[in-house]
C-alpha cells in the first residue's frame, strides 16, 4: 500500500535547483543558463535545472573517457562492480516513494503506476544486470588445434544515453544498467521535461560508489545537449528512446562525426487484435482500455490501434466505452487515479489536434476534450475514435496520448494486413482461444513483441525492441548487453 500521508507531505516539498553531474561534481551550466521545470499537475514552476551547453557535453564526455581509460570501473573486478550496483538498487528501493512522487510532479504519471514502473522497475533492472556482471564470458573457438582462438568481450568505452520523459527511471535504467554492468562510462541526457528523478537516481549511484566520471548527467534541450552528444567524437555508442525525427538526426550526427553505433527505440502504432473467439472478452475489454489509457497513453508500446472482428465490434466498443467512462482521470498523486496528466501543454495540444482532425474526417469520437483546466494542469479525457479507416492519419501516426483508434476486420488475413500496414513495428497483441491462429499471428505480425491474450507486463528476462521504423537493437534481457560490448579475437599460434 502506498503511504498517502507521506505522498501528501512530498507533494509540496521544495525541490532545489539541479545541476549537471560531471566527473563526480555537481556543476552549473558553463554559461549559467537555467531551464524552468513546469509541473504538468498544475502548470506551475516546480524548480529549475541547468540548461546544458555543447561545452558541458564536451566536459562530460572527456570525464567519461578519462574514467574509462583509467580503468577505475572498466578494469574493476566484476565482484566490485556488482557490489556497487547492488547497493545502488537497494538505495533506490529505500527511496522509492520519494523518487516516485518527485517523478510524478515532473511528468504526470499516476502514482500507482509510477511507483511500480519507475523506482521499483529501475531497482529491479539494475539488480538484474548487476547479477549478470560476473557471467559475461568470452569464448574459445573450435578451430585448428595448433591455434588457440579466443573471443574476448570488452566494453565499448563511452556510451551516450538520451532518455524520454514518459518513464525516465524505467527507460533510463534499461540504458544505464547494462552499459555500466559491461564496464562502460556513460553520459546521460534526461528529457528536459522530466529530468528530476534521473538526477536523484544519479545521486544515489554516486552514494553507492560509482567512481567519478563513470556516470555523468547533462540536462538541457535536445537541440543543444542531444546534438552535442550525437556529434561527439568521444562517444562510442549512442542509445536513444524517442521520436523518429530525432532518431534520424542522431543517425546523421553519427555519420558526421565518428560513425558511432546508434541504437534507436522510436515508438510505435501498436495493433491490439481481438478475435470473436477470445477466451474472455470482458477481460480483453479491460486490458485493452488500460493498454492505451494508463499514463494517459504516453507509453511507447501502447495498444493505440484496436482491431476488432466485425461480428463482435459493436458489443466490444459498447463495453469499452463503459469501462472508459468509469476510469478516474485526474490528480496523479491520488493513489486511486487511473490516468494522470499529459506531460506538457505542447503534448496536450498535439493530442487534441489528432482528435480534431478525426472529427473533421467524419469519424465518431467519444471523449477527446481537455478536462480539469481549472487546475492549470494538462489533463485529457480518454478518447475513443470509431469508424476509422486503416489509412487515416490517426491509424498511422503515433499520437502518444489517451486516444484509441478502432478498426473492424472480417478475416485473419485482413487483420494481419491492417496490423502490418504502418511504418512501425514495436508491439502488438492477439486475443484468441485458437492456438493455431495465435501461432500464425505471432509469425505473421511484423513487431518486436507479440502479446497473446494479454497486453504488457513483460519483464527483464525478455528483450524489447522494434522492427521497421520502430528502431533497432534491444533493451532488457541479456541481449541488451550486446550493444555495450565489443568482440575482440585473439589468434594464438601454439
Amino acid at each position: 500500500m502506498l503511504d498517502k500521508a507521506r505522498i501528501e507531505t512530498l507533494r509540496s516539498a521544495e525541490v532545489p535547483p539541479a545541476n549537471h553531474l560531471i566527473d563526480g561534481d555537481w556543476v552549473p551550466a558553463s554559461d549559467g543558463g537555467r531551464l524552468d521545470v513546469l509541473s504538468p499537475l498544475d502548470g506551475q514552476v516546480l524548480t529549475t535545472v541547468a540548461r546544458g551547453t555543447a561545452e558541458d557535453v564536451a566536459a562530460a564526455t572527456r570525464a567519461a573517457r578519462r574514467s574509462f581509460d583509467a580503468g577505475v570501473w572498466a578494469n574493476a573486478a566484476p565482484a566490485k562492480r556488482k557490489a556497487v550496483m547492488l547497493k545502488w538498487a537497494a538505495l533506490i528501493e529505500e527511496n522509492a516513494l520519494d523518487l516516485a512522487v518527485l517523478g510524478v510532479r515532473d511528468n504526470g504519471t499516476e502514482i500507482g503506476m509510477a511507483f511500480k514502473a519507475e523506482p521499483m522497475s529501475a531497482a529491479g533492472t539494475i539488480r538484474y544486470y548487476a547479477e549478470a556482471i560476473d557471467k559475461i564470458n568470452g569464448e574459445i573457438a573450435p578451430t585448428d588445434p595448433s591455434v588457440l582462438a579466443l573471443v574476448h568481450r570488452e566494453p565499448v568505452g563511452v556510451v551516450g544515453a538520451i532518455v524520454p520523459w514518459n518513464f525516465p527511471l524505467m527507460i533510463g535504467a534499461w540504458k544505464l544498467a547494462p552499459a555500466l554492468a559491461a564496464g562502460n562510462s556513460v553520459v546521460l541526457k534526461p528529457a528536459e521535461t522530466a529530468s528530476l528523478s534521473l538526477i536523484r537516481l544519479a545521486e544515489l549511484g554516486v552514494e553507492a560508489g560509482l567512481p567519478p566520471g563513470v556516470l555523468n548527467v547533462v540536462t538541457g534541450e535536445g537541440a543543444v545537449v542531444g546534438e552535442a552528444i550525437g556529434l561527439s567524437m568521444d562517444v562510442d555508442v549512442l542509445v536513444f528512446t524517442g521520436s523518429g525525427g530525432v532518431g534520424r538526426r542522431l543517425l546523421e550526427y553519427s555519420a558526421r562525426s565518428n560513425m558511432k553505433r546508434v541504437y534507436l527505440e522510436l515508438g510505435g502504432k501498436s495493433p491490439n487484435i481481438v478475435f470473436a473467439d477470445a477466451p474472455d472478452l470482458d477481460e480483453a475489454v479491460k486490458v485493452s482500455a488500460m493498454g492505451i489509457f494508463r499514463n494517459s497513453g504516453q507509453v511507447c508500446v501502447a495498444g493505440s490501434r484496436l482491431l476488432v472482428e466485425r461480428s463482435i465490434h459493436d458489443d466490444f466498443v459498447a463495453k469499452l466505452t463503459e469501462v472508459m467512462g468509469g476510469l478516474k482521470v485526474g490528480d496523479p498523486l491520488d493513489p486511486d487515479t487511473q490516468a494522470g496528466a499529459v506531460n506538457s501543454e505542447r503534448q496536450l495540444a498535439q493530442n487534441l489536434s489528432f482528435v480534431g482532425e478525426a472529427r473533421e474526417a467524419g469519424r465518431s469520437v467519444i471523449g477527446g476534450s481537455r478536462i480539469l483546466e481549472e487546475t492549470g494542469g494538462y489533463y485529457m479525457e480518454p478518447t475513443l475514435v470509431t469508424g476509422v479507416s486503416p489509412a487515416d492519419r490517426i491509424a498511422q501516426a503515433e499520437v502518444f496520448g489517451p486516444v484509441l483508434a478502432v478498426i473492424p476486420f472480417d478475416t485473419e488475413d485482413e487483420a494481419l494486413a491492417i496490423a502490418n500496414g504502418t511504418d512501425y513495428g514495436l508491439a502488438s497483441a492477439v486475443w484468441t482461444a485458437n492456438l493455431s491462429r495465435a501461432h500464425r499471428m505471432i509469425r505473421g505480425l511484423h513487431a518486436g513483441v507479440v502479446h497473446v491474450n494479454t497486453y504488457g507486463g513483460a519483464d527483464n528476462t525478455v528483450p524489447l525492441g522494434g522492427v521497421k521504423q520502430s528502431g533497432n537493437g534491444h533493451d532488457k534481457s541479456l541481449h541488451a548487453l550486446d550493444k555495450y560490448l565489443d568482440l575482440k579475437t585473439a589468434w594464438i599460434k601454439l
